[in-house]
Formats: C-alpha cells, sequence, structure tokens
C-alpha cells in the first residue's frame, strides 16, 4: 500500500510538472494580465532569428554586419518579459494562419524598418517558398503566392496629408486623403513620430494648417497631437473591428543624446555594444509616447499598441549607427540594425496575433 501511495505521488509530479513546463515554453504569457512590454534584454545563444546573409533582400543601411560592424553581441540579445515569457517565432505558422490575407504597414523609415524585418522573418522560416517584392511609387508589396499573403508598406510620414498649393507646401492636420488606400485590409500597422521634428531642409512643408488657420509653425508636440487625433477619427469611421484589426507600432526612440542613458561623455550612439541593464530607462519616458498613449486612450474603437517605446530605449546598441546608410560613414542613432531590434517589435505582433 505505501509503494503504491509513493508511485501515486511521483505520477502526480511528473503530470503536473511536465504540465508547468509545456506552459512556460507555449505561446501566451504565463500570468494572467502579464504586460509583454515590461522586462529586460537577455543573452540567447539562439539568437538571432535569421542571418543577414539569408534575406536577399535586406536593404544596405540596415545590414550592419555587411557593412563592416565588428560586434556582434548585439544580434544576440533577446527580450524577456519580467513575468511571462513571448513565444518563440514560427515562421510557417504565421503564414499559416495569415492565409488569404493582407498586412499593411503605414508610416515612416521605421516602418520600414519593421516591415523588413518580419519579410526576412517569414522568408528565413520557408526559405523554398517563392516571393515577389515589387514597389510601385510609394508602395511596396511582399508576397507569398503559395500562402496568399501580402506584406505592403506604404510610406506616410505624418499620416495626415500635405498638399502642394500657391503658398506652398502645407501640412494639413485635419485631413487624411491617403486614407482611401488603407480600406480593405485585414491588419493596419500605423507609425508616425520623427519625421515631426524635422527643421531646416529635412522639412517637408512649409506651412501648418487646421481648418481656416494656416500657422507658419507650431510646438511640433502639439501639431503631432493634433494629426493623431485625425487619425483616430478616420480608423473610427472607416476600420470595421470585425474585419480589419488595427495596431500602432509605438514611438521608436532614438539615441542621439547619450546623457539620457547616463553616458554624458559619449558620441551619440557610436560604439555601444551592450543595452542599458535594469527594467528602466534612465530618461524616463518619451514625450511622443505619452501623446500616442493619450490618443489611444480616448479612441472607442479598439487599437493594439506595439508598446514598444521603453525595450527599444534600452537597446542604445541597436543602431547601424556609421555601419549604416550603404556603408557610408554617416552617423544613424534613429534606425535599427536586421537582425536586431524590429524583430523584437514583430515578435510582440506575433503574440497579439496568435492570442487572439
Amino acid at each position: 500500500m505505501a509503494i503504491l501511495i509513493v508511485l501515486l505521488i511521483l505520477l502526480f509530479i511528473h503530470i503536473h510538472g511536465s504540465g508547468h513546463h509545456r506552459e512556460a515554453r507555449g505561446i501566451t504569457a504565463t500570468k494572467r494580465g502579464c504586460d509583454l512590454f515590461q522586462g529586460n534584454w537577455v543573452i540567447d545563444d539562439s539568437y538571432p532569428l535569421y542571418n543577414s546573409s539569408e534575406c536577399p533582400f535586406i536593404l544596405n543601411e540596415f545590414d550592419c554586419i555587411r557593412n563592416g560592424r565588428p560586434d556582434k553581441n548585439y544580434v544576440k540579445y533577446r527580450w524577456q518579459p519580467k513575468d511571462c515569457n513571448l513565444p518563440r517565432f514560427n515562421g510557417e505558422d504565421l503564414l499559416r494562419r495569415l492565409r488569404g490575407k493582407s498586412i499593411l504597414f503605414v508610416g515612416d523609415s521605421l516602418s520600414l524598418n519593421q516591415w523588413q524585418s518580419l519579410t526576412c522573418m517569414l522568408h528565413t522560416a520557408v526559405p523554398t517558398a517563392k516571393y515577389t517584392s515589387v514597389r510601385t511609387g510609394g508602395l511596396s508589396t511582399f508576397t507569398f503566392p503559395s500562402y496568399d499573403v501580402k506584406l505592403m508598406l506604404s510610406r506616410n510620414a505624418f499620416l495626415v496629408d500635405i498638399a502642394s498649393e500657391s503658398i506652398g507646401r502645407v501640412l494639413k492636420l485635419d485631413s487624411i486623403e491617403d486614407g482611401k488606400k488603407w480600406k480593405g485590409n485585414d491588419i493596419l500597422i500605423f507609425d508616425s513620430w520623427h519625421w515631426w521634428l524635422h527643421i531646416g531642409r529635412k522639412q517637408p512643408w512649409d506651412f501648418i494648417q487646421e481648418g481656416n488657420q494656416t500657422y507658419k509653425d507650431m510646438d511640433r508636440l502639439v501639431a503631432y497631437e493634433k494629426g493623431l487625433k485625425t487619425w483616430a477619427k478616420w480608423v473610427e469611421d472607416n476600420v470595421n473591428p470585425n474585419k480589419t484589426r488595427v495596431f500602432f507600432q509605438g514611438v521608436s526612440p532614438d539615441h542621439l543624446n547619450a546623457a539620457k542613458w547616463g553616458q554624458p561623455k559619449a558620441r551619440f550612439c557610436e560604439g555601444q555594444m551592450v543595452p542599458v541593464s535594469g527594467l528602466t530607462y534612465p530618461g524616463g519616458s518619451h514625450p511622443a509616447e505619452i501623446v500616442l498613449q493619450k490618443v489611444l486612450g480616448g479612441m472607442t474603437k479598439h487599437v493594439n499598441l506595439l508598446n514598444i517605446t521603453t525595450l527599444s530605449q534600452m537597446r542604445k546598441d541597436g543602431h547601424p549607427s556609421v555601419y549604416g546608410y550603404g556603408g557610408k560613414r554617416s552617423m544613424d542613432c534613429s534606425h535599427w540594425c536586421l537582425p536586431g531590434v524590429p524583430d523584437t517589435w514583430n515578435l510582440l505582433l506575433y503574440a497579439a496575433l496568435i492570442q487572439n
């Protein structure tokens, strides 16, 4: 009898122990209410998720290894949420789930960074599957014909319109004519921030217009909020949540001010080889992130926020630095090397898609 009891206890431990192990490796968070966006970066020797040499269409400005970056640890970091686990990316599984669907990224070159990352991740997962890649004007379309999946990128840095008028180029804070092109897609992923800060020759507008009022300039955070509210109204008026899921990429930070991570004598992000340690960024919240969360919080229709700001702030080592822009010796502390940080943005996207 005693031997039988011992065997039953051992069997109970085996079953429940194995079940916990499966849950930790599973596709959902291991704790209810876990925040996937709070955590830290850890070295994982199974990373990167792909090699740049396996992705023949990767843009030169993101291919830091080909451009001569000597350190390699930056591709080995995996994002570890504080109280749960992210699912391991399964590209073939994602393509099967997306069969017959279209994803449209709308935004600036940070959208390009994420779109290119996702195409590399999927191509590496199904290397023998045929693909097509076509760019027509500001629209890039990457297709997997055998899965009937389209991943598109529409370049639109402000989301709202810029129009050429008699007075010059006008940024219209309350107009979204481009939204006609966004309709009919199954998944929309938006991004906007960096271009709102441009001045001088890089500024693509001459005046700002809202209603009947025209301004030579205004506080850029205020303009950003007004533009986002116009975008939010477009989503409220035009998106059927039963047919289309909407994501916002969140605010991708740059690393131009080294004082924000405690190295005031550093030259931008150049030579940075390790992430910021700990669970918080010393420089605090990003002001554009606060504005974005405020606008999303006021919407009646749900938008999935890929809240990438803090986890990306920690990655001062993840930028091309002098190993971008086709290998030219320019400083890029805004975009991200591939493989790299945008792969994690897509892991968070994958987690959101498979949990529903």
